[in-house]
């Protein structure tokens, strides 16, 4: 399809965002170079490129030096408390829920995966009831991505009285079901969990991380998981770029 009436850049990127969004342009595909899209929109080259900043600022796109461009925009995944069911986590041997997630969208998960032995920050150490300033938790630290589109950057921490010495030290995505299945397995299986929800710029490390503008917003996820006691067994931050989740929750009123 051509168009043949003038069009300013603001118009060409609401058709380009309009196509990727109706998959056009498949999520980590190369998108067609500034002299196919000006020919197409029978505009200058300049407004093109002004078309593509917009897309790019938006987060549909990413130039990448050397591989063109990349279509970046992934369907908003849901994030509900069903997400952590064992269901949902498990199902078709996936590594936790977002594996599951990603492959329902038609893409391949990713995992970056580092372990280490260190010192939780305080909100987590609080949250896990252990002291302070001392090396007493694992963290289990993950760049989840979509067919290479960075997507989450997650921190999972644990008590290292329960954590050293097991699956949960191994720097891969070697968990069938996460780390949620992974701590039940060790006899610690949770049955509640407390999330806080924050809107926030990104650090510069995560906009490099995560390959989105310093301007964009990202969601800072706290999750807490509690086994049927009460005792707090994982603390997992998740950071991702806003425009990839939709939020849901169910809850009783009185």
């Amino acid at each position: 399809m051509t168009y043949s009436s003038k069009l300013g850049f603001r118009q060409i990127a609401t058709q380009i965002r309009e196509e990727i969004v109706n998959g056009v342009y498949p999520p980590a595909t190369v998108f067609p170079a500034e002299p196919v899209l000006a020919e197409r929109y029978g505009a200058s080259r300049s407004l093109v490129n002004r078309a593509m900043q917009v897309l790019a600022a938006e987060g549909m796109i990413r130039p990448r030096q050397g591989r063109g461009t990349m279509v970046t925009y992934i369907p908003p995944m849901l994030h509900s408390p069903a997400r952590y069911s064992r269901e949902a986590r498990e199902g078709g041997q996936a590594r936790g829920a977002f594996d599951a997630e990603v492959r329902a969208a038609g893409l391949e998960p990713q995992h970056e995966i580092t372990t280490e032995r260190a010192v939780p920050p305080d909100d987590v150490a609080n949250a896990l009831g252990l002291a302070r300033g001392e090396e007493n938790a694992l963290v289990r630290r993950r760049r989840l991505l979509a067919s290479g589109i960075p997507v989450r950057l997650n921190a999972s921490w644990f008590p290292l009285s329960i954590a050293e010495g097991t699956v949960l030290e191994e720097a891969g995505p070697v968990i069938v079901g996460g780390v949620k299945s992974a701590l039940a397995e060790l006899g610690y299986p949770q049955t509640e969990a407390t999330e806080r929800i924050t809107a926030r710029p990104p650090t510069e490390a995560e906009a490099e991380a995560l390959e989105i503008s310093p301007e964009r917003t990202v969601l800072d996820i706290f999750h807490v998981g509690r086994t049927a006691g009460g005792q707090a067994v994982e603390v997992t931050t998740t950071v991702t770029p806003a425009h990839y989740l939709v939020i849901e929750n169910t809850f009783p009123l009185t």
